[in-house]
């Protein structure tokens, strides 16, 4: 077991064959994780440019610049930009955004959110990260900084590379550690399933970490708790729901939506559902160029 926990290529194939049953389970639960946003997406987009998720976008931002990177003059490629949560506040710090995002609907938000930077404008890709062919966009070693956020895409060792690949100083590549928690959600699944919501951890940033460790990589990481509070209307509490549950496992034949309707009707009679949302999330600066520890001057 303890040769096995130095050998690489173990690895590999283990976080390779574990993306490839957990793409198998979501096929058979028809859940597309590039479009999984797109009935949300405004709803998305006004969280992410409110006064708090402003806030949440700048304490990130504010880490990596204490961690050394400078986004004056820099060249950032943003892989899953969404509406531009970040494109906008790297932009907004005077860097040269690449933006990659392919749902529709959030793709045009984002060019929505970024048409004001006129004089440095955000260049949008639609097309999917693993379909890009990085010679043929001469994207090798081509940013300062490669931004990998909450991204689907970071599923296993070769689209790490990849994205590594792309950068020239630094990469940033956040994921959740455990299953999100769902205030709401824990509240209905003992009314579906009859037994209580137990939170798994997800593997990939596990995984991420540990082969980092073991090709040479220098990074540093963060692992935080992250909450925050929204409120939906009844309709979008039901479809969000529906989505969360099957994403973490309810069986089909559980959902009964006669229930989960009665229930927000007797619990959230005004048809303001409040829930809380949250997690813990993993963050990693790997250092490509200056590779010794970073002390700020």
């Amino acid at each position: 077991m303890m040769n096995l926990f130095f050998e690489a290529e173990s690895w590999e194939q283990a976080w390779q064959e574990h993306s490839e049953a957990a793409a198998a389970h979501r096929s058979r639960k028809g859940i597309d994780m590039t479009r999984s946003f797109d009935p949300k997406a405004q709803t998305f987009n006004e969280q992410s440019f409110s006064a708090e998720g402003r806030k949440r976008s700048a304490r990130i931002l504010n880490w990596l610049e204490s961690r050394g990177v400078d986004f004056d003059g820099a060249s950032v490629l943003d892989i899953g930009a969404a509406s531009g949560v970040f494109s906008v506040p790297f932009a907004e710090r005077g860097a040269q955004v690449t933006s990659v995002e392919t749902s529709p609907p959030q793709a045009e938000l984002l060019k929505a959110n970024t048409a004001h930077f006129t004089e440095n404008p955000v260049q949008v890709v639609s097309q999917p990260f693993e379909r890009i062919d990085l010679n043929a966009q001469s994207w090798n070693r081509a940013f300062d900084f490669v931004f990998a956020s909450m991204c689907p895409v970071v599923d296993n060792w070769a689209s790490v590379e990849k994205i590594l690949s792309c950068a020239r100083d630094f990469c940033y590549i956040s994921l959740p550690i455990n299953y999100s928690e769902h205030s709401l959600a824990e509240e209905v699944w003992p009314l579906l399933n009859g037994n209580s919501f137990i939170p798994k951890p997800m593997e990939d940033m596990g995984y991420l970490l540990h082969l980092l460790y073991l090709k040479g990589c220098s990074y540093e990481t963060l692992v935080t708790r992250e909450t925050k509070t929204v409120e939906l209307s009844t309709d979008e509490a039901l479809l969000e729901l529906r989505e969360w549950l099957r994403a973490h496992g309810l069986p089909d034949d559980k959902w009964d939506r006669g229930i989960v309707e009665d229930y927000l009707q007797q619990t959230y009679p005004s048809g303001t559902v409040t829930v809380n949302q949250g997690g813990r999330f993993g963050k990693v600066l790997i250092r490509l160029k200056e590779q010794n520890m970073y002390v700020a001057e």
